[in-house]
């Protein structure tokens, strides 16, 4: 979506379902990886001697350096190509992934997760945009719902095989299963995907862009570590909030007076570009929250074994799915808004229910639930 400049007016290229594949294959590695080392987190803890509060960089760190680099993706790939920054992408997160899983203290994995992250973050939005290229307007909408259904096979099939991993080898083995669908996708891509045309002439708002990736990092840190040194009382609590501020006042600032700043606030000006963007944010914060508190719960306070943890979680995905599926057909044919508002009656009924939980409910309930919280999350 971010680079269907003119590519979409080339002859649509024969080996279609090939290239697809291949895309899907390099997504799904880096869906996994949102949250096959959620249930394995315990284990990496002990491993490389970290608190509670520290080992949750393993997860953040990763978000973090994803969010930071996914908005350069449309650069990166007009300036040297879809097919290398691609290639290249899956390369630096299959190595990053190997020296994750050999990794031996808390600073290394959270240094390889970070570049994870980095070499991750352009994935999705250049598969997004080659399928898109490749499929024809009256097939996007299934070509979308596939691309989604991909996107959530990491929440489906992460827990599951992160906790299977984890019981039977090492949790080391959650990072060393992105080397062999990485080569076969890097295969695949390379034999089967056309390389796009490169401009020198792309510029990227390096002030726009250095400024919000600050103030994202900074932020982060602050929510992070807040609550363990008592908010405001902190010293680095405080510096990092005058940070996040401050870049992200510059950022504003730059972003309405440049002449061609790294955000164009006129993308603003479409209202179904920003409603989209205001519920995808809520998306985020409601699904990403839940699914990173979810593991904690099943595993110390119901006291559910690692496999069992990650089975429970996996109807969730398996909602999602089948959702994607029933949208990707309904799409043209029934209105948006209704298929918007029965993805968020189905995710504000499953948080509601979450509220009343205790460890005392059942299995049954979980993936029930899960499951409802996924089909509007597939909605939506």
């Amino acid at each position: 979506m971010l680079m269907a400049n003119g590519a979409a007016a080339a002859p649509l290229p024969a080996n279609r379902a090939a290239i697809t594949a291949c895309i899907i294959l390099a997504v799904i590695m880096q869906a996994l990886d949102t949250t096959i080392a959620n249930v394995a987190l315990p284990y990496m803890q002990g491993s490389v001697s970290a608190s509670a509060d520290q080992i949750n960089w393993v997860l953040t760190s990763y978000i973090v350096a994803a969010a930071i680099m996914t908005p350069p993706s449309g650069f990166l790939a007009n300036r040297f190509g879809r097919q290398r920054v691609l290639m290249t992408a899956i390369v630096g997160f299959v190595m990053a992934s190997v020296l994750c899983g050999m990794a031996q203290s808390l600073s290394q994995i959270v240094a390889f997760r970070l570049m994870q992250g980095f070499f991750g973050a352009a994935l999705v939005p250049i598969a997004q945009s080659i399928l898109l290229d490749i499929y024809t307007t009256k097939e996007r909408g299934s070509a979308m719902a596939l691309f989604g259904v991909s996107v959530m096979v990491g929440p489906v099939l992460g827990p599951v095989i992160g906790g299977w991993l984890t019981e039977n080898f090492s949790w080391r083995w959650v990072f060393y299963i992105n080397v062999p669908i990485g080569v076969l996708a890097f295969v695949g891509i390379s034999f089967y995907l056309r390389e796009t045309k490169v401009s020198a002439e792309t510029k990227l708002d390096w002030l726009g862009f250095g400024s919000l990736s600050i103030a994202i990092a900074a932020m982060q840190v602050f929510l992070d570590r807040g609550a363990q040194l008592d908010w405001f009382s902190s010293l680095e609590i405080l510096i990092e909030a005058v940070v996040a501020a401050s870049a992200f006042y510059v950022f504003l600032v730059h972003t309405f007076t440049a002449e061609r700043p790294f955000v164009r606030p006129r993308l603003f000006l479409d209202r179904n570009f920003t409603v989209g963007m205001l519920f995808i944010f809520i998306i985020g914060i409601t699904y990403l929250a839940s699914m990173a508190l979810m593991t904690p719960y099943l595993q110390t306070l119901m006291g559910y074994p690692v496999v069992t943890a990650g089975i429970v979680m996996g109807p969730r995905g398996v909602g999602t799915m089948i959702s994607m599926f029933i949208v990707g057909r309904m799409m043209g044919r029934v209105d948006t808004r209704l298929l918007l508002m029965i993805g968020l009656l189905l995710t504000a009924w499953a948080m509601y229910d979450m509220t009343g939980w205790t460890p005392d409910i059942s299995e049954w309930t979980v993936a029930v639930v899960g499951f409802i919280q996924g089909a509007g999350l597939g909605f939506l």
